[in-house]
């Protein structure tokens, strides 16, 4: 562990954004987004298990071992950074993503102004979209930190992991990290709604029913920020559409555009008069307009409105880059940010003793159900299964009871076996599907 440390605090003196760890290969780190490698630097597969041994949690390491990847988010010397362990050719490898030292405002990240104005917004669906590793993280965090230094309100965060320290100041700020604080987002957004939240965040979107659920806090008058993985606003509009089926798309869409504050497409570009990444943004505000085409499914309008709707607040990428980073003449430098801070390890990160026997508890609920279903009679009549030709697989797991539920979202349920009596169909292409469906209408009978 000493030599990770040493090896985090070297990539805050020299501006590493990620370190890229695995057994027996060089160390890997990225500087403004360059790739590089320090080949007088490696890590044995030994060492790399060793420090994933230490780094991780019991619970961790069995998420590890169920998923073969993991997130985690610690402080080391004062540093935050986030971890993902993952396994590969070479055995276990980490990324590390190094993050600021303390929670960045948004004028020190280099960030439009007008985000400052939509922080103080008291509703409305606020997405901030972008690919991975563009900073979207950082930009949600600058903005609760906006609102948490500027009015009284009741902040709740839904993260994977956590990454961010707040520390309360004008707003109460609560933060729950999945796995360890809940078990899905479903369910973590299903709870927040009777925690008298303001301002509640979302880690990610990344199902329907988050979305859905997401959506759902929106409408019921909250303050929601959430991130997505999208490379501009009309795919991040259409893959929210696109997520669920047919029949439901033209409500989502209507729930969407009574719904939308703000929609910010970012990414990272290397500006060569200053030598470091600086984030360029689209912005897409909640206009008429805008909800209309939504509304309608006229989506390759979007691009367009945007272009023409200064006045509304809006900017595609290309006037966010002639009328703000061009023109400005002072940037912060990235380091500024990544300056440890003891100010976000002041609070103690505590577990109560009541939460510290549930997944025992889980553990022996699940084998008591596991004796219980061992003890059922084998039935003398063979499932219609067993009776399906080879092109047909049948695959039907246990329903999972609460107490299963739980374990499951924590990584640790193993895999059930297909329930008595029941099954449904995988379909191969071996042979045309009406071939199939005649195959199966004959067993009916």
């Amino acid at each position: 562990m000493e030599r990770f440390e040493k090896l985090i605090a070297q990539g805050v003196r020299e501006y590493y954004s990620d370190v890229h760890m695995t057994g027996g290969h060089p160390l890997v780190f990225r500087r403004n987004g360059v790739i590089d490698f320090q080949k007088e630097v490696k890590w044995s597969h030994e060492e790399i298990d060793d420090l994933v041994e230490e780094l991780l949690t019991p619970r961790e390491r069995q998420l590890l071992q169920v998923y073969q990847a993991v997130d985690i988010g610690r402080s080391i010397n004062m540093v935050r950074v986030r971890v993902n362990v993952f396994n590969t050719t070479r055995g276990l490898s980490l990324a590390v993503r190094l993050l600021p030292g303390m929670v960045p405002e948004i004028g020190s990240l280099n960030l439009h102004p007008s985000l400052r104005d939509f922080a103080h917004r008291k509703n409305g669906l606020f997405l901030i979209c972008g690919a991975t590793g563009c900073g979207k993280s950082t930009t949600m965090a600058a903005m609760i930190e906006e609102i948490n230094r500027t009015r009284s309100a009741h902040i709740v965060t839904l993260e994977d992991p956590v990454e961010y320290r707040f520390k309360s100041k004008k707003s109460f700020i609560e933060q729950r990290e999945l796995g360890t604080h809940f078990p899905t987002f479903d369910r973590g957004l299903y709870d927040v709604l009777r925690e008298d939240p303001d301002v509640i965040l979302v880690g990610e979107l990344r199902d329907p029913e988050t979305i859905r659920l997401t959506l759902n806090a929106v409408e019921s008058g909250h303050m929601v920020i959430a991130s997505l993985h999208a490379t501009n606003s009309e795919d991040a509009v259409y893959r929210i559409g696109n997520s669920f089926a047919q029949e439901a798309q033209d409500i989502v869409r209507h729930q969407l555009a009574s719904t939308l504050a703000v929609l910010i497409v970012q990414t990272l570009s290397f500006l060569p008069r200053v030598g470091f990444r600086v984030p360029v943004l689209s912005i897409m505000t909640g206009s008429s307009a805008v909800k209309g085409m939504i509304r309608e499914n006229r989506l390759a309008q979007i691009e367009s409105t945007m272009q023409t709707s200064r006045k509304d607040g809006m900017m595609t990428m290309e006037q966010y880059q002639q009328e703000f980073v061009d023109q400005r003449q002072f940037f912060t430098l990235p380091e500024e940010n990544f300056r440890p801070s003891t100010e976000i390890t002041t609070e103690i990160i505590y577990t109560s003793r009541l939460m510290k026997d549930r997944e025992a508890m889980v553990r022996s609920a699940v084998a008591a159900q596991a004796e219980a279903r061992a003890a059922r009679p084998v039935p003398e009549k063979p499932s219609p299964v067993s009776t399906l030709p080879s092109q047909l697989i049948a695959r039907t797991p246990f329903p999972l009871s609460p107490a299963e539920q739980s374990l499951a979202s924590a990584g640790a349920l193993p895999e059930t076996q297909p329930q008595e009596g029941s099954s449904f169909y995988v379909l191969t292409e071996e042979k045309p599907i009406h071939e199939l469906i005649a195959e199966m209408k004959k067993l009916e009978h």
